[in-house]
């Protein structure tokens, strides 16, 4: 599903944000990505979604490069930020339809922005101007806007801040069943514990360099996530 090959992005001239870096995200699989502030979780990501070039590697989705057809794998992927930067000038339903018309989702659309906005406890604040919400609910309808055109590949950067208790674990159970239906997902978090339970497979960034990846029993034994995330960070 998703394949990143050699990736390396440098800042400036000097600074290497990430060095070649390959990983592989099967179809049906949980990838979370765990790294310091800085490590090059970010910038990966954004890499993958489009959002900035590299210099070195490739990238490929459903074995297309974003490079040469950044379009077409943008059609079967939805990116969420850490921070959800949308119009303020709008209102949540037109920023969902927007969206929707983007993406092409046809008359199913309404039933799905039901579905989600339900599931979400959004729906009654849909009419109002995303100017009024609070950094939670911008949250909300930044994911319900993600999982309402079916994306095959997810692209999470920190999901689950600022979601509630509920949310969150709604949010995890959505995820479980993207992938359980073919898809793929691709998360960063800085909590921990969540990866440890929610991830099929789990790589480390450090300094831009990939320094263990694997299922939690391979790279962790008996060991938290959290135990070996330190000693990493300590060598």
């Amino acid at each position: 599903m998703l394949k990143i090959n050699n990736l390396t992005k440098y800042y400036g001239k000097t600074f290497k944000a990430v060095d070649d870096l390959s990983l592989h995200v099967k179809a049906g699989e949980i990838y979370g990505f765990i790294g310091h502030n800085g490590a090059g979780k970010s910038t990966t990501i954004k890499s993958i979604v489009g959002a900035i070039d590299f210099e070195q590697g490739d990238i490929l989705i459903n074995s297309l490069s974003v490079k040469d057809n950044p379009v077409e794998c943008k059609k079967v992927m939805a990116y969420i930020p850490d921070n959800p930067d949308v119009y303020d000038y709008l209102t949540g339903i037109q920023y969902i339809n927007f969206v929707c018309d983007i993406f092409r989702v046809g008359e199913e659309r309404n039933q799905r922005i039901k579905e989600y906005a339900t599931l979400f406890q959004i729906e009654k604040n849909l009419g109002d101007l995303i100017s009024s919400y609070s950094h939670g609910m911008k949250q909300k309808l930044v994911i319900i806007s993600a999982l309402v055109h079916n994306p095959k590949l997810l692209v999470l950067d920190e999901p689950f801040v600022g979601l509630d208790p509920i949310a969150s674990h709604r949010l995890k159970e959505l995820m479980r069943k993207l992938c359980d239906d073919g898809g793929a997902i691709f998360f960063s978090t800085h909590v921990l514990e969540v990866a440890e339970k929610l991830c099929d497979r789990v790589g480390i960034i450090k300094g831009g360099k990939l320094v263990k990846e694997g299922t939690m029993e391979q790279i962790a034994g008996d060991k938290s996530l959290e135990s070996l995330f330190l000693e990493i960070a300590d060598e």
